[in-house]
């Protein structure tokens, strides 16, 4: 079924990959819930509902597509979710979530055409380095706030915590310990240095368990979506257009980055093109689709794949693994939130997946002003305007005008000056 010999590879290396791959993202079914809940969404559902994404997600992308990716809810996404759409708009959670499954169909319809390939060739790549730097700073940013690293100042916005606070020097061991662990390329750092910060913080004091360990899975408001003719209804009562937009874009160039970057280093890129692409991407809408209905932000393949490729991943039975590990996750709702009420234990994750992000900063064109700007621009207003959508709103709009004072209009796609033009109706003329 998975062509194992084909791809030179056996049972065992397949499921010690799908083992790597696991503990290498497992740090999502702690992180995710913690963020969603800040929205208003209910911990158990969140933590459920990333569970029934991931394994939807990874289990078409390994029967359909066969290949070692897996798929759950992305970061950066869940984050704007919860500060941006329903912190900045003022909109009830469900109504984010309505937002969310609008963009999965949209995604969905738009992974049936060619249509998909052609939007990412049309944003300038330098634009797309923006978004992902700009979301891992915001990321950071986030957590440097969740662990009292960094406070309100009245004078100048944020300024540095009281670094003798004991939860203060908690979050910093644990950073330490996890910065440690990234940098001596242990496989599973994120979460390796989670579970060091909890057994630390159970030693003194911090950290308790008194729900147990163990229980059955549960979605405590069930199906949240349960009319999708509502859920589309909601976006256009509140206006969410840019909010779609910008789920659909970033998720659109997260997954399809990440997809071509571990298919490249699994070797499986035939002639510069992903065999079974349409298949591949179909698994991150249906996971963004079904996420929606119970309760999580949009999915996307997961860059943590590349661990499982390095340990010998080459096909779905890898993320067959992976699916099959989360399932069995399930039913450590009661550890999960204990270990995530404390944010000095997940604030770390946040980050150093922010610092990781960084790294498409090295591939903007600084020495040409027209590219970089608008990329800076990104970068800059994403943290500060507390806004994914902002940030990306704000390229798209200096970018085609650089160009056009520059005499190079005609470089710029078509599709830019529509996304220019629709941005620049939004951000003026729309609540936001």
């Amino acid at each position: 079924m998975f062509r194992l010999k084909e791809n030179n590879t056996t049972v065992k290396t397949e499921i010690t990959a799908g083992l790597t791959t696991f503990l290498t993202m497992v740090y999502i079914v702690i992180v995710n819930p913690v963020i969603l809940s800040t929205a208003g969404i209910p911990f158990d559902q969140v933590f459920l509902a990333t569970i029934i994404s991931a394994v939807i997600g990874t289990l078409w992308m390994a029967l359909l597509a066969n290949y070692p990716i897996a798929i759950a809810p992305g970061m950066g996404l869940n984050a704007y979710f919860a500060y941006s759409v329903v912190g900045n708009n003022g909109v009830d959670y469900t109504v984010a979530l309505a937002a969310v499954f609008v963009a999965g169909l949209i995604f969905l319809i738009l992974s049936l055409t060619p249509f998909r390939e052609k939007l990412i060739i049309a944003i300038p790549d330098n634009l797309k380095h923006g978004i992902t730097a700009g979301i891992g700073l915001f990321i950071a940013f986030i957590g440097l706030r969740q662990t009292g690293i960094i406070v309100d100042n009245p004078e100048n916005l944020v300024g540095l915590g009281d670094l003798q606070s004991p939860k203060v020097v908690l979050a910093l061991v644990g950073l330490a310990i996890t910065v440690i662990l990234f940098s001596l390329n242990v496989r599973g750092a994120l979460f390796i240095g989670m579970i060091a910060t909890s057994i630390i913080a159970y030693f003194t004091g911090f950290l308790s368990f008194n729900e147990g360990i163990v229980a059955m899975p549960h979605l405590p408001e069930g199906l949240i979506i349960s009319n999708p003719f509502s859920a589309i209804g909601d976006v256009f009562q509140h206006s969410l257009y840019a909010v779609v937009f910008s789920f659909l874009l970033v998720t659109i160039f997260d997954t399809t980055g990440t997809m071509i970057g571990v298919a490249e280093q699994a070797g499986l890129m035939k002639n510069n093109r992903l065999p079974r692409a349409r298949q591949a991407m179909l698994a991150d809408s249906l996971g963004t689709s079904f996420g929606a209905l119970f309760g999580t932000s949009p999915t996307t393949a997961f860059i943590e794949s590349t661990a499982g490729v390095a340990a010998g991943g080459r096909t779905g039975l890898t993320s067959v693994t992976v699916a099959i590990l989360f399932v069995v996750s399930a039913f450590f709702a009661p550890l999960v939130s204990s270990v995530s009420g404390l944010s000095a234990i997940t604030a770390p994750a946040l980050i150093i997946v922010g610092s990781l992000m960084m790294g498409a900063l090295s591939d903007v064109k600084w020495s040409e002003f027209d590219e970089a700007f608008p990329a800076f621009l990104v970068i800059l207003s994403m943290p500060l305007t507390s806004s994914i959508a902002t940030g990306i709103a704000l390229g798209f709009i200096s970018y085609p005008l650089l160009k056009l004072v520059k005499g190079k209009g005609k470089q710029v796609h078509p599709l830019v000056y529509i996304f220019a033009v629709l941005f620049l109706i939004q951000l003026v003329f729309l609540p936001h």
